[in-house]
């Protein structure tokens, strides 16, 4: 497992999220003042300077619950409030579209590539903005400090600690099974045609070597797919090509969007909740974590005017029928630890909260959004 995964993972979620937003905001034409607004205050939190200094600190991943809990609480940052089953239905099509990406990367490296265009993505949201550029901007230098300098293997770490992240989860999306790249069973469809990775040729030649290192023979096969020659490597800078349309925003031509939980997704989670006991650290978990984070705001409204509710949905009817057939022990609401290693876990967040206690007497309360998320959590 890799200590280095959970900021990509928090970005690339994070650009799924504000991309799906946005389609809705536009589709049930909310003023674009508040539109505007609620992806300003989203981005805001996202790119928290005190949230960020611990996010990129190498540490494991959070478990599910925990991190469904950050995106709760980031989702709802600003004027905009979701009801649970679109709550829901946000974050199964946030966490397929970062694993089919993560799945069709060509190289390991390409993830860094897939996290940039999320990151450009952002940036356009907030570039009438200035205060929050400066945040961004910040973020793409600790990612370029961070990420450029490791080798193959160590992506192809972090690569593996995503996809074990991921494995459980088999949501059925529309768009991807109208475009034909995942089968009714959740699982996704990897093509046998395109370019290659960087770096390699199309495989169809095996040659053989003497002792001597001279070239003896050639054999030709066939690789049985429609393989291409690499495209030039993308843009690993703050500003350039990525090449790969992987992290780009799919929803940039309006369609209807559903979620389906297909009967593994179902049946493992039911799996999970008669075979783990209740673990009496959970709940210390997210209070810990919470914590840790600094936290992430939820602005209320003033009054009736200034709130509204985005449905994921094509109606309110559907939207309920959704909430009333959604399983309740969902994979991401399951928290397995490991009681030595959480003592060990625990100790090391106090250490960072006594940090944080003491930071805190110097700052204003006020200073930046996202003072106290322990706060928001007492309602788990």
């Amino acid at each position: 497992m890799s200590s280095r995964t959970l900021p990509l993972l928090f970005i690339n979620l994070g650009g799924e999220m504000l991309y799906i937003l946005d389609q809705r905001l536009r589709a049930q034409n909310i003023p674009p003042d508040k539109a505007n607004k609620v992806m300003n205050d989203i981005i805001t939190t996202m790119f928290n300077k005190k949230f960020l200094e611990e996010l990129f600190k190498p540490q494991e991943l959070y478990s599910k619950k925990a991190l469904r809990t950050v995106f709760d609480r980031l989702a709802h940052a600003s004027i905009m409030r979701l009801n649970q089953a679109s709550m829901d239905k946000l974050y199964d099509l946030m966490t397929m579209a970062f694993k089919y990406q993560v799945l069709l990367c060509p190289r390991p490296k390409d993830i860094l590539l897939v996290s940039f265009n999320h990151m450009d993505a952002i940036k356009d949201f907030v570039k009438d903005t200035p205060s929050i550029l400066g945040q961004v901007d910040e973020t793409y230098r600790q990612l370029i400090e961070m990420y450029t300098t490791l080798s193959s293997g160590e992506f192809q770490l972090i690569r593996q600690t995503l996809l074990i992240f991921f494995q459980d989860m088999h949501i059925r999306v529309s768009i991807f099974l109208k475009d034909k790249v995942q089968n009714s069973n959740g699982r996704f469809v990897l093509p046998t045609s395109g370019p290659v990775p960087y770096g390699t040729l199309v495989p169809c030649l095996i040659r053989m070597f003497s002792r001597g290192g001279e070239e003896v023979t050639r054999r030709q096969f066939s690789n049985g797919g429609n393989y291409t020659a690499a495209l030039h490597e993308g843009s690993f800078e703050i500003f350039g090509d990525r090449v790969t349309k992987l992290g780009t925003n799919m929803y940039s031509v309006s369609r209807p969007v559903e979620t389906h939980m297909t009967g593994t997704s179902k049946n493992s989670a039911q799996h999970t909740k008669v075979n783990v006991a209740p673990n009496p650290l959970a709940k210390e978990e997210l209070n810990m974590l919470a914590k840790l984070m600094g936290g992430l705001e939820i602005q209320k409204p003033g009054n009736a005017d200034n709130g509204f509710r985005v449905n994921l949905f094509s109606t309110d009817e559907e939207e309920e029928e959704a909430l009333i057939s959604r399983p309740d022990d969902l994979l991401y609401g399951i928290i397995n630890i490991q009681a030595t290693k959480d003592q060990q876990a625990n100790a090391e967040l106090a250490k960072i909260m006594g940090e944080f206690a003491e930071s805190g007497d110097q700052c204003p309360s006020s200073s930046s959004k996202g003072d106290d998320l322990l706060a928001m959590m007492d309602g788990l």
